[in-house]
């Protein structure tokens, strides 16, 4: 399967050149109807079309050992700032997701293509049939080694043919690439992120030896985080013994990627999974699909209208369902409310 290769760096500068021959006119065209223009407002805010707060809602059972049963609409109670809302959408788990991969293929990993296929082959296999999936590999630059499809069997193929990568960790730039591209809202389709890394970009300190690393600030990758409608889910890799001793990067960055993917969690509304080994992945891979099971889409129409610009805290609890408990974005900034058509 031929793949496009991407300069992840030079993705927020050029977009029309990002692919060529007749796919460039694809990404061309949603480029230009999904990724927006971004002041330092608009990255403090979550994107809500027509005054709809939507929430992806995991539910979680005290009971680790029992899964939750289904749950209806009105199972779910949400608060704004202490106010109860009434919920006006709501989507079941059973509904289908478009789910992103996005691999690290830099540093230590790059040797372990057989370990990565195969992992990536057990995620394929552990997705719903009605989930759609896209699979995206990144060193230094962005490649898309399969469009968003349905097709199990592209999928293996494209599985197969991920080549051996080369250059340094550029992960900031091929996340916000993954959100602002791939990711943007598609009619009743819910998305999600599964993203396998270590953390560590080359542009934190003392770090970028194979190359300066990401383009795009962090505070920015998070803040598109908090506003994007789909929900990340960080796999951390750990390969600090062998990155420490290889290629002597200092404990420090791994200290401060850990931190930088619960952040990126915590603004999606999720948690961070670890792998300690590459061999651990298959079953980490396997619990995401499974979490994946319990997610919820509840939106409600804010009963507070003054659209103040203020930070406003979101709590969503459930009635007469004391075994459980909900994980969800902490909140959002009502300046987002003012439309929901890009500047």
């Amino acid at each position: 399967m031929q793949t496009e290769q991407i300069d992840a760096a030079s993705l927020t500068r050029q977009s029309s050149q990002l692919l060529k021959g007749a796919f460039v006119a694809i990404m061309l065209l949603v480029c230009a109807s999904g990724c927006l223009a971004q002041t330092d407002d608009q990255l403090e805010t979550i994107r809500v079309d027509s005054d709809l707060v939507d929430l992806q809602v995991s539910v979680l059972n005290h009971d680790p050992a029992k899964t939750p049963a289904l749950l209806r609409q009105d199972d779910f109670l949400v608060t704004e700032d202490g106010v109860p809302q009434e919920v006006t959408f709501f989507a079941s788990a059973e509904a289908p997701f478009d789910l992103v991969l996005l691999l690290d293929l830099s540093g230590s990993t790059s040797n372990k293509l057989k370990l990565i296929r195969r992992s990536a082959h057990r995620f394929v296999e552990a997705a719903r049939p009605a989930d759609r999936i896209a699979i995206v590999a990144f060193t230094s630059q962005v490649e898309i080694v399969s469009p968003l499809t349905a097709n199990r069997a592209e999928l293996f193929k494209a599985i197969k043919d991920i080549d051996k990568p080369s250059g340094g960790t550029n992960f900031w730039d091929a996340l916000k690439f993954v959100l602002d591209v791939l990711v943007r809202r598609q009619t009743n389709r819910r998305s999600a992120v599964v993203v396998m890394t270590d953390g560590v970009d080359n542009s934190l300190p003392d770090v970028g030896i194979n190359g300066e690393g990401s383009r795009t600030p962090f505070p920015e990758l998070l803040s598109l985080a908090r506003r994007s409608d789909a929900v990340i889910y960080p796999v951390y890799l750990d390969t600090e013994e062998e990155a420490v001793k290889r290629y002597h990067t200092p404990q420090s960055a791994y200290v401060l990627a850990r931190a930088q993917l619960a952040q990126l969690a915590d603004a999606s509304g999720s948690m961070l999974y670890k792998a300690a080994r590459l061999e651990d992945l298959e079953s980490v891979y396997e619990r995401i699909i499974r979490d994946l099971g319990t997610v919820y889409s509840v939106g409600y129409k804010p009963k507070n209208s003054s659209r103040d610009g203020k930070w406003h805290n979101i709590t969503v609890g459930f009635a007469n369902h004391p075994e459980l408990s909900a994980r969800t974005k902490s909140g959002y900034y009502a300046r987002a409310l003012v439309s929901s058509t890009p500047n």
